[in-house]
């Protein structure tokens, strides 16, 4: 509402310009004829401006200054401060198709080695491996050979149940929040109660934030997206969403998907995107596709980036606005004093 006083700019203009036609005006009635001469001959454009910048300096510091009082502000995006990530790797059978080379799983490996490589050394990093069953086959740590090796043993298994792997992801990153894994893992609703009635009492506690609202951790999934026992992937989902923790999932595979065939029966394995696509919105993380070995590293890639960089906060500009109005203004002030031996 403040800026209504840049109306003040165009009459100092006019001001200024009066005042010095009076002085032009003045000079010529009282110089000599050398000098009404000397008055009359066009100064060049340099000269010109050299002559009018301490009053254009003046005018822009003073442009600054209003804009100061007004109190602007911008969105001003922050480094996250991320100190630990779960790498939660599906490990089911259909990790083993072919449509990326050598197939989803190897691929897979590869690049979650890339992404190691990609974060800062204090940053601790987890993994959770995903089959008929969820496990976590590295606590967090900052010892990239740990994490690496765990990545190694990872052995294809049947069955999927990726909404228990990303409850143990949860609980791994909170140990202190009270979730009852072996409720979820064995399929019983997120809200229902558990047994234990100290482990009531917690998650009675427990208040919703905001989804994406905590910056400290993050969970990466990593799968095709295929669910089909254990805890509700939805659930799990909305669980990770109340605490606040974002999940980034990876969708390995085409939509097209691969056959394959074990113990004599065949079946096609195709990418389920919009299981992935659900729970990236749903915890404001984001979600990729990856159709070969080479986008899968570039994800990572994009992942690093998205993890470093946290939301855009809204900061005031006045400070700023205020020295460039002062550094303004002392300028304008040493050139007329240089060359007028005046202020203006």
């Amino acid at each position: 509402m403040m800026l209504w006083l840049l109306v003040s700019a165009p009459l100092l203009i006019g001001c200024y310009l009066w005042l010095g036609g009076r002085r032009h005006a003045v000079a010529l009635r009282f110089a000599s004829l050398t000098t009404v001469g000397e008055t009359h001959k066009s100064p060049g454009t340099v000269a010109r401006l050299a002559r009018h910048a301490p009053a254009i300096l003046l005018l822009l510091g003073l442009t600054a200054l209003i804009f100061a009082i007004a109190r602007p502000q911008a969105v001003v995006m922050l480094p996250s401060r991320v100190d630990t990530i779960i790498l939660a790797m599906d490990v089911s059978g259909s990790m083993r198709a072919t449509d990326i080379a050598p197939n989803r799983l190897a691929a897979a490996q590869n690049a979650a080695k890339g992404f190691l490589a990609d974060q800062p050394s204090q940053v601790r990093i987890g993994v959770v491996a995903i089959a008929a069953t969820a496990a976590v086959v590295q606590s967090p740590t900052d010892k990239r050979e740990d994490v690496i090796q765990a990545i190694d043993r990872f052995q294809l298994q049947q069955g999927s149940a990726l909404g228990s792997g990303l409850v143990i992801a949860l609980a791994t990153l909170l140990p202190d929040a009270g979730i009852d894994v072996e409720q979820m893992v064995f399929g019983r609703s997120a809200r229902s109660s558990p047994r234990d009635p100290a482990r009531k009492g917690e998650m009675d506690k427990m208040i919703p934030v905001p989804p994406g609202s905590n910056t400290s951790a993050a969970i990466v999934l990593l799968s095709d997206g295929e669910s089909n026992m254990g805890a509700e992937l939805e659930e799990a989902g909305k669980m990770a969403a109340n605490y606040g923790v974002r999940v980034f999932t990876v969708g390995v595979g085409t939509t097209e998907g691969a056959i394959l065939t074990v113990e004599g029966w065949s079946m096609r394995v195709r990418l389920n995107e919009e299981a992935l696509k659900n729970i990236a919105m749903m915890t404001r993380g984001e979600y990729f596709r990856v159709g070969n070995a080479a986008d899968l590293k570039k994800v990572y890639s994009q992942l690093s980036a998205k993890l470093a960089l946290g939301k855009g906060r809204s900061t005031e500009l006045t400070s700023l606005c205020v020295a460039i109005g002062a550094v303004f203004a002392t300028l304008s002030a040493l050139i007329s004093l240089l060359r007028f031996n005046r202020l203006l």
